[in-house]
């Protein structure tokens, strides 16, 4: 008897230890630095080039205090929680080289932004932007900016001011046209503005002429612009759904262009799904040397 009284009790601590554990084990490591009184800064990786901090996925709608004195931070990621505003306090992390804010509900950003003069990547995707703040154009610095599925329909003109910008994608927003600041990127190499409500692209689109990747797809373009046959080093033109009935005869200025492409990761001309006239349509399923030579035998008839 006296065994069997004694069991239980070994039982019931048994079951409550390893409850506390489980509920240990569910503490994010910077919930678990917090509690125990640590400095946040044991926190920090130290990596080959960068010291990174990550507070991803926390179901956060501020950003931690604590945050605002790791000064050496140069790579934070924030993304993918519930924030609804980014503090001033952000500008004091000077030495920050990539922020990433994607999947958050910002509507708007803090103008001491223009502080961070060392970011190169600034990840803004999936939010609530409607604007963004004049004083982004001060980050000249930045060579990646990404900005799609927001609420934006314009950019702030001196975004012209990003000189050393290569890679800028404003894809899923409400644009109507491209924003005239975008043409003054001249360092642009990829450029994304599908799933907005273009009608037209305009001429000044030459003016980007290290263009390599052009992506449109998914807007309401009327017309294929012959300034678009002047970027040269184009490897990808996707002008996927789209309103475009014909095709301009320089198109065979586009070297680069290898092939008609069909899968969205591939490398040519993407221009499925237009109401090209006749003949185009079997000009096109025929292969681009086919369209090419076609263009160019009606530019000389």
């Amino acid at each position: 008897m006296g065994a069997r009284q004694s069991n239980p009790g070994s039982k019931d601590k048994g079951p409550r230890r390893t409850g506390c554990l489980r509920r240990r084990q569910k503490l994010s490591a910077w919930d678990d630095a917090l509690l125990s009184g640590r400095d946040p800064r044991a926190l920090l990786k130290r990596g080959m080039r960068h010291i990174s901090f990550s507070l991803v996925t926390k179901g956060m709608t501020d950003v931690p205090d604590f945050l605002w004195g790791l000064s050496e931070v140069q790579k934070l990621n924030l993304s993918h929680n519930q924030l609804r505003v980014l503090p001033p306090d952000v500008g004091r992390l000077s030495r920050l080289v990539v922020l990433n804010l994607c999947g958050n509900h910002l509507k708007s950003l803090p103008p001491e932004l223009c502080l961070l003069q060392g970011l190169r990547v600034l990840f803004l995707n999936m939010n609530r932007l409607s604007e963004l703040p004049a004083e982004l154009g001060a980050c000249r610095s930045l060579e990646v900016l990404s900005l799609s599925h927001n609420r934006l329909s314009q950019l702030p003109a001196g975004l012209a001011d990003l000189s050393g910008l290569r890679k800028l994608n404003l894809s899923n927003n409400c644009f109507v046209h491209i924003p005239v600041c975008v043409f003054a990127l001249r360092e642009l190499d990829f450029l994304h503005v599908g799933s907005n409500r273009l009608e037209n692209i305009a001429e000044s689109i030459q003016c980007l002429g290290s263009l390599q990747i052009f992506i449109a797809e998914n807007n309401s373009i009327h017309s294929f612009p012959r300034s678009l046959c002047l970027l040269a080093g184009l490897e990808v033109l996707n002008l996927n759904n789209n309103d475009i009935q014909t095709l301009p005869e320089e198109l065979y200025l586009l070297g680069r262009l290898a092939r008609i492409a069909w899968n969205p990761m591939d490398k040519g001309l993407h221009i499925a799904h237009n109401p090209l006239a006749r003949p185009l349509p079997e000009l096109v399923e025929g292969g681009l040397e086919m369209l090419v030579s076609y263009l160019k035998d009606k530019k000389h008839n």
